[in-house]
């Protein structure tokens, strides 16, 4: 049965279509009053069932985030339109995994583009539609262990998500007078799409420098993430939260 509660509060979560980002959508919309704006490049069953199901409270936008000139006509002529933004979840993210001496500029860029500046554009316009609203929000990036703990292969992804959590802290700073917090989550390695390529033997080598010595829970990352969002967290801007099994 379609639920029909008009929400009050819209949070856009990019890269929705799988993994982190799919879960903190199925829990956003089960548990919580607030309305969800999916983009990502894909529709799969899981987002069919999102729109049958909350009809009122889902709306998804196929975009590719490579795409970041595009972005400005995007939340003018489709998200503005939706409602009043109250948070941003940047959750999309592109891996080019390879070792320095092997970097290849295009793919960097396109890493760039996806990571780094398509969700500065993204902070940007919603910022933007916060202060028409006076809404005092929260927006949430979604960063890497990788950028605190070096990984063979993920010097230039890492950079991605230093870059990220650089913008992050100083957007607290800039808007925080304006009631609009900005922090980051920081995930450990997780069973999902983007570590498939990992053998066995190395998720074990990786797990193993953990505290916890496994795999992060992807619903840990997610719980987090909600709580950000919500006022329980309305004290907390300008940090970086780690939630990786103790990396240490």
């Amino acid at each position: 049965m379609a639920e029909h509660n008009e929400p009050t509060q819209w949070i856009i979560v990019t890269g929705h279509s799988r993994g982190v980002g799919q879960r903190l959508v199925s829990k956003l919309l089960a548990q919580s009053d607030y309305g969800v704006i999916g983009i990502s490049r894909s529709v799969n069953e899981q987002i069919e069932e999102w729109q049958n199901t909350y009809s009122e409270k889902f709306k998804h936008i196929s975009y590719d985030l490579n795409d970041v000139e595009g972005i400005k006509k995007l939340f003018l002529n489709e998200i503005a339109s939706i409602g009043p933004i109250y948070g941003l979840v940047n959750n999309s993210a592109m891996a080019y995994d390879d070792i320095a001496s092997n970097l290849n500029i295009t793919k960097l860029q396109n890493m760039y583009n996806v990571n780094v500046f398509a969700a500065m554009q993204l902070v940007k316009y919603t910022l933007r539609n916060m202060l028409l609203h006076h809404t005092q929000g929260s927006i949430v990036n979604i960063s890497s262990i990788s950028a605190h703990t070096g990984y063979k292969g993920l010097s230039m992804y890492a950079s991605s998500k230093g870059a990220i959590e650089a913008f992050s802290k100083n957007i607290a700073r800039e808007w925080g007078s304006r009631g609009i917090r900005s922090n980051c989550v920081v995930p450990g390695f997780m069973e999902t799409a983007m570590s498939d390529t990992l053998t066995e033997e190395q998720k074990a080598r990786i797990y193993k420098r953990t505290s916890l010595k496994k795999e992060t829970n992807v619903d840990s990352v997610c719980d987090s993430v909600i709580f950000l969002l919500s006022s329980g967290a309305s004290s907390i801007t300008g940090s970086v939260i780690h939630v990786d099994n103790g990396t240490i």
